[in-house]
């Protein structure tokens, strides 16, 4: 029995007595525990780890494999972490380059899948822990942003897909800190100089004629989701976008977004449209 407690209080080391393959199958088994002291303390900090800091390179290829197929299957808390589990896979290839244009953009269509289509947006849950299929799912959408396997027709593509999960009507109000999570991954996909100026706004305009195509009444869950999301995204388009560097163990300086005076208007035109329930 792996001591998993005691790796964690060593900065998360690699046993030397165990082959590393055997740990690894016996984290992502464990990332699928019902058990949140199990999923969410133990397995998801030592496998983000090891991923983020090398420990696991040159088993990216399979260990993300095996991560893709567990997004679409089994119960939420599986689909979440599995989720989350991969951005760390896909952002440690683009230091390692070990991966396949094939590989990532297979991956990016099973996410493109399941996160468009999740109805359980649960942040918490009193026994299962963080569910956090709308954050995970962010978290994964930010790592491929960052890809340099993605150009500028997937770039774009990513950014449609988040409008399209903003706009989804399933009646659930973030509480967990989804729309800052959100805003970030819209941020650092819009970082990217392969996107045009239109490229960078064109997909605010399906919000743009949502929310003012409101009715009278309350505001609901997804107009309130998308108006604070696109706050967050207000900020990170002003102040830049920081990264966490796993091996410093702290962010990186900020970087700037190319269009970033276009998208700040062409968000500040959303927000600033009444909602006519209120008007």
């Amino acid at each position: 029995m792996t001591d998993w407690r005691n790796i964690l209080a060593s900065d998360c080391a690699a046993p030397a007595d165990r082959p590393l393959q055997e740990l690894t199958d016996e984290l992502v088994t464990m990332l699928a525990a019902p058990d949140p002291a199990v999923r969410d303390d133990v397995a998801y900090p030592v496998l983000a780890l090891w991923t983020g800091r090398g420990v696991l390179d040159r088993q990216l290829a399979k260990l993300g494999d095996v991560l893709a197929d567990r997004i679409g299957a089994g119960p939420i808390y599986q689909r979440s972490f599995a989720a989350m589990s991969l951005s760390w896979v896909i952002l440690r290839d683009a230091t390692t380059a070990e991966l396949s244009d094939v590989q990532v953009l297979g991956w990016l269509d099973t996410f493109g899948s399941w996160w468009t289509s999740e109805t359980d947006l649960r942040g918490w849950d009193a026994d299962l822990g963080w569910l956090h299929a709308i954050a995970h799912g962010a978290d994964l959408l930010r790592a491929f942003g960052r890809s340099p396997r993605l150009g500028g027709q997937q770039l774009r593509g990513l950014l449609d897909l988040a409008a399209g999960r903003l706009l989804s009507v399933h009646g659930y109000l973030w509480a967990d800190g989804e729309d800052d999570r959100l805003g970030y991954a819209l941020a650092s996909v819009l970082t990217r100089s392969e996107l045009t100026a239109a490229d960078a706004t064109c997909w605010l305009a399906m919000i743009h004629d949502a929310i003012e195509r409101g009715e009278p009444g309350p505001v609901p869950a997804w107009a309130a989701n998308t108006l604070r999301t696109l706050g967050a995204l207000y900020v990170f388009a002003d102040r830049g976008v920081t990264w966490y560097d796993p091996r410093a163990g702290a962010m990186g300086d900020a970087v700037a977004l190319p269009h970033a005076g276009l998208v700040k208007d062409a968000v500040a035109d959303v927000l600033r449209l009444p909602w006519r329930g209120l008007a």
